[in-house]
């Protein structure tokens, strides 16, 4: 179901984006809008898990240690390559994943999450994060995040008068409003729920590969309750990696929100 939605928001996004890129600059304005946020977004996934570790100071952990352990066994029962495994040493309870494709990714987990879960819990949250590895989550992410950049650079291009209609006429004052505001907003938002979407579907991938859905409902209630207590240091920007929300205790309007509201989660996997 959660695969099925992600293929009909991808759809409405490309269909924005050809209607828009066609009224604008024709074929010519779509390729350059797409080129240019192809290459900004592919720099991103191809160096993604080297720089956000970088970023949060992440360490590699000992192939022995207890979390390395559990990974490895979980990657296995996934049918995944072992993944690297690093440690931030952040005392929020909290996890990621990242890389280019399953043979070259990470799962970090903070000390927070080590010392505040139970195994089984633990096995919930490592299970999530293989998940979004296994679902190939930072693809789906750089696509959708180019398109909706491509979308946005075509706003600007009207904006800033680059913009032509067809038969050079210039654009009308409703086409430069929905250039300017309408469509990026929509690709936002669009982007928006394709990241929820890649949540759910990861929470069922992580209930059913640690072997039971109220080991990761446990641990999301735990981790929505200290994210609103603990801070994280960290950017903003990579917020939509971590399995909740690491840097707001305040809660977010669902439509721009990057992840679904955890209660819900909690409810989806209980009827598990």
């Amino acid at each position: 179901m959660q695969g099925m939605k992600t293929f009909l928001l991808m759809a409405v996004m490309t269909f924005i984006l050809a209607v828009l890129g066609n009224l604008i600059g024709g074929r010519n304005g779509l390729i350059l809008a797409l080129g240019i946020a192809g290459v900004s977004n592919l720099v991103t996934y191809w160096f993604s898990d080297k720089m956000v570790l970088k970023a949060y100071k992440a360490r590699p952990l000992d192939p022995d240690h207890e979390i390395h352990r559990m990974t490895s066994d979980l990657a296995g029962k996934a049918g995944l390559p072992v993944p690297k495994v690093y440690l931030i040493n952040q005392s929020q309870p909290n996890a990621f994943a990242t890389g280019r494709n399953p043979k070259h990714a990470v799962v970090a987990v903070t000390k927070g999450l080590v010392d505040g879960m139970s195994r089984h819990e633990l096995s919930g949250v490592i299970g999530h994060e293989l998940g979004h590895i296994h679902n190939r989550d930072m693809l789906i992410g750089t696509v959708a995040a180019t398109m909706a950049g491509a979308i946005s650079y075509l706003g600007y291009a009207v904006r800033f008068g680059s913009g032509r209609g067809r038969g050079g006429q210039g654009n009308s004052g409703l086409l430069i409003i929905v250039a300017m505001i309408l469509a990026p907003l929509a690709a936002m938002l669009i982007r928006m729920a394709i990241s929820r979407t890649r949540e759910y579907k990861a929470d069922e991938f992580g209930a059913k590969v640690s072997g039971n859905p109220d080991y990761l409902a446990s641990a999301l209630g735990k981790l929505e309750s200290w994210s609103k207590k603990i801070p994280m240091r960290g950017n903003p920007a990579s917020s939509h990696l971590f399995i909740v929300h690491p840097f707001s205790g305040k809660s977010m309007a669902s439509l721009f929100s990057t992840h679904p509201n955890t209660q819900d989660r909690i409810r989806r996997l209980k009827k598990m």
